[in-house]
């Protein structure tokens, strides 16, 4: 078994839980001591939180607002299904692995429920919930300005999906009323932080799932021989944050993309063809050719896609790893996007 991902997800029960008492047979619960800081504390850390209840949805709703809770939680699952589809349901509406996710409910019944049809969600009981800041599965190694803003930028998302669902048009026509902009900088020392999360969080576009040590990534900065930047997006409804790297070598007449991820928060936005139609036309610039690093892993398929669909032919292959080249002419940038580059 691999090492366990930093938890990105926690979801929890309500009644004797998050609560002491049962809401439906007694209005006046009382929040359990402790757990308004707990949540507080998780979500300045970056980890998300949500909800899997058997209850009323308005009732379990209004207590939680009434707690002044209400708005820490994402996609809430309240009703009488199964805990286990209420987890995965969450996972799908925010694009999360479920190996990133923990699961907390006072009833032995519902966490070997949830247990048994998803593995790799880690499960907690009721007792537990105010030590679980102590955790290491609940410590990132840093807390960067895109982490205490994580809640803020999902809800973003969501707000961007609920219109995206109601729009009548293709997929191009609906980004360009984003009004989207992305920012290509170096990467400055004060950004290594968000760098070496965005290479512990990012598995689904991530083209290597190379990391690297603080001492790394700082040399990258000041050699000569590499192009190191960082990408961020703004559209109408806000910031996506800083959800991008480009990691790539001069070797010779050859510019190497040994890294190339982003958010999966921009999955669906067309990033990953941006930063490569511009990784194109700047290495024909500057007269060298454009290859690539891939390493196949479990999740980052859509990487490979992405390379195959810009037209990148594989030159040779050694397992999961391979070597990508780029052979066409100058590519034509998408028109929904508005492209800064500082180099």
């Amino acid at each position: 078994m691999g090492e366990l991902k930093t938890i990105k997800c926690l979801v929890w029960d309500l009644d004797n839980t998050l609560w002491d008492g049962t809401l439906l047979e007694d209005g006046t619960v009382t929040l359990r001591p402790g757990v308004a800081a707990v949540l507080a504390e998780l979500d300045r850390r970056g980890i998300l939180l949500s909800i899997a209840s058997k209850n009323e949805p308005e009732d379990a709703m209004r207590k939680l607002a009434e707690f002044g809770l209400a708005q820490y939680f994402l996609c809430p699952q309240i009703g009488w299904g199964s805990k286990a589809d209420s987890v995965a349901e969450i996972a799908r509406l925010l694009n999360l692995g479920l190996d990133t996710f923990a699961f907390i409910d006072d009833q032995p019944f519902e966490r070997e429920e949830v247990a048994f049809h998803h593995p790799s969600v880690r499960i907690y009981k009721a007792e537990e919930c105010r030590t679980l800041p102590d955790l290491p599965d609940f410590t990132p190694r840093f807390i960067t300005a895109d982490s205490q803003l994580r809640r803020q930028m999902y809800q973003e998302d969501l707000q961007r999906n609920a219109q995206e669902a109601r729009f009548e048009g293709s997929k191009d026509d609906f980004l360009r009323t984003l009004d989207m902009r992305l920012s290509l900088a170096p990467v400055k020392d004060g950004d290594l932080e968000r760098v070496e999360e965005l290479t512990m969080r990012t598995n689904q576009l991530n083209s290597t799932g190379a990391t690297y040590s603080y001492e790394e990534l700082t040399a990258f900065i000041t050699s000569p021989d590499h192009l190191f930047l960082i990408a961020e997006l703004t559209d109408k409804f806000g910031s996506y944050g800083k959800i991008g790297l480009v990691l790539a070598e001069k070797q010779g007449t050859v510019l190497k993309i040994q890294l190339l991820l982003m958010s999966c928060r921009v999955m669906t936005r067309g990033i990953g063809s941006a930063l490569l139609g511009w990784l194109i036309n700047f290495a024909q610039e500057k007269g060298l050719t454009l290859q690539a690093d891939f390493v196949s892993t479990a999740r980052n398929r859509i990487m490979y896609i992405t390379y195959k669909l810009m037209q990148f032919e594989e030159l040779s292959r050694d397992g999961d790893r391979c070597l990508l080249q780029y052979n066409g002419g100058s590519r034509d940038l998408p028109d929904y996007l508005n492209m800064h580059v500082s180099i």
